[in-house]
């Protein structure tokens, strides 16, 4: 599973609540550390199930 964050995120601080091992919040955007997604990929899809602008991307490999 490949995590990215769209250029809409208005930092809101969701992601990092639910996942804060995947998502940081850097200023007014979420940043991905990709190298902890493999072991957290339910917080992730609830992650972005969560976000208010849908601004996290998952893609397959």
């Amino acid at each position: 599973m490949w995590v990215s964050i769209r250029d809409n995120c208005v930092g809101c601080g969701a992601c990092a609540v639910i996942s804060p091992e995947v998502f940081e919040m850097h200023g007014r955007k979420a940043t991905v550390n990709q190298n902890h997604v493999h072991w957290n990929e339910d917080d992730c899809i609830d992650a972005a199930i969560t976000c208010p602008v849908n601004a996290i991307q998952i893609d397959d490999y």
